[in-house]
C-alpha cells in the first residue's frame, strides 16, 4: 500500500477520442525513465488504414522531456481498440531504447479461448508467447527507473486484467471508470461480475490519496473527457461500486447492465491484434495484411 509519502511519478495523458481510450506517459523524475501504459494504434474499419499519428505525441512528448522508455505496458487484451504496442516497440528500438512489452501472465489463458475463433496458432501454453517480452505473474514487483512498481491482478471484465501501481499513482485498465461512469462490463468470455468486485476490493485497501488512472472517458452526459481521480473518491462516490456496496448489489447491477451492452465494434479487429501484442498478421503472398471477420460465431 502506498504511503504518504509514497514517490509520485509524473504522469502525461493522451486521449484517443475515437475509442475513449486514455494512453499514459509515466515518468520518474529522478532517472527519467519511463513507461507507456495502453497505446493506442490509429484504425479505421472503413478503410482499413492503420497509423501511429495518435501515438506519435506520446513518443514526442518523451523525447521533449529527455526521457528514456523502458516499458510498455497492457493492462489487458482489449476488445475496442488496437493496440500501438508492437509498433512503439520497433520505433523505440530504432532509436536506441531498449523497452519491454509486457502483459499480465493470463494473456494464455484469453488466447486459448480467442485462438480458434481466428484460426491462430495456439502457443497459449509458452511460458513466453512471442509477442511480449514479459509476462507479470500476480503482484509482481518491477521498477519504473526508481520508483517501485507492481502488478496488480484485477480480473473480472477479462480473465488477464492488470492494474499497475507505480509509485502513488494506480493505472487501473478497464477495472475502475470515473466515479461517475463505475465500472466496466462483465460479459466477455472468461468475464465475471464477482470476481470484478473482489478485484475492486483489492484497490479498495490501497490508500486513499493513491491517484487513479482511468483506461477509458467518455465524457459522460456532455462533459469532457477526464482520466484522473483517487481511492477515496471511488470508494465514497462510484455509480457501481461504493465502499459500502455489497457484493450481491454490485452483481446484480452489473449482470442486468451488461445485457443491455451491444458487441463493441472493433472485437473482431481488436482481439486478433492485441493477442500478438499489436502485431498485425503477416503478409500473405501479394503482400497483404488481411484481419479475420469470422461469420456467426459471436
Amino acid at each position: 500500500m502506498p504511503s504518504a509519502t509514497a514517490a509520485a511519478p509524473q504522469v502525461s495523458a493522451f486521449h484517443h477520442r475515437d475509442t475513449g481510450t486514455w494512453t499514459y506517459l509515466v515518468a520518474d523524475p529522478a532517472t527519467r525513465a519511463a513507461a507507456i501504459v495502453d497505446p493506442v494504434l490509429d484504425f479505421d474499419p472503413r478503410s482499413g488504414r492503420t497509423g501511429l499519428d495518435s501515438a506519435a505525441p506520446v513518443l514526442e512528448r518523451a523525447a521533449a522531456d529527455g526521457l528514456r522508455i523502458d516499458w510498455l505496458l497492457e493492462t489487458h487484451a482489449h476488445a475496442d481498440h488496437l493496440s500501438a504496442a508492437h509498433a512503439l516497440r520497433e520505433r523505440l528500438r530504432a532509436h536506441g531504447h531498449a523497452p519491454r512489452l509486457a502483459i499480465g501472465r493470463r494473456i494464455g489463458e484469453v488466447r486459448r479461448v480467442f485462438a480458434p475463433l481466428f484460426g491462430l496458432s495456439d502457443d497459449a501454453s509458452d511460458e513466453r508467447p512471442a509477442a511480449f517480452d514479459h509476462l507479470f505473474d500476480d503482484d509482481e514487483g518491477f521498477a519504473v527507473g526508481a520508483l517501485p512498481a507492481r502488478a496488480i491482478p484485477v480480473p473480472g471484465h477479462t480473465q488477464d486484467s492488470l492494474a499497475y501501481l507505480i509509485g502513488d499513482a494506480l493505472f487501473a485498465g478497464d477495472s475502475l471508470f470515473l466515479p461517475d461512469s463505475g465500472t466496466a462490463r462483465c460479459d466477455f468470455p472468461g468475464g465475471d461480475a464477482a470476481m470484478l468486485y473482489q478485484s475492486i476490493q483489492r484497490l479498495y485497501r490501497l490508500a486513499d490519496a493513491t491517484r487513479v488512472f482511468v483506461c477509458h472517458d467518455y465524457g459522460k452526459d456532455g462533459r469532457e473527457p477526464a482520466c484522473e481521480t483517487t481511492i477515496g473518491a471511488q470508494k465514497q462516490g462510484n455509480l457501481h461500486v461504493r465502499a459500502d456496496t455489497g457484493e450481491a448489489e454490485f452483481v446484480a447491477l452489473r449482470e442486468a447492465r451488461d445485457r443491455t451492452l451491444a458487441v463493441p465494434a472493433l472485437i473482431l479487429p481488436s482481439l486478433q491484434v492485441n493477442l500478438r501484442g499489436g502485431a498485425l498478421p503477416q503478409p500473405e503472398a501479394n503482400g497483404v495484411r488481411y484481419l479475420k471477420l469470422p461469420l456467426d460465431q459471436l
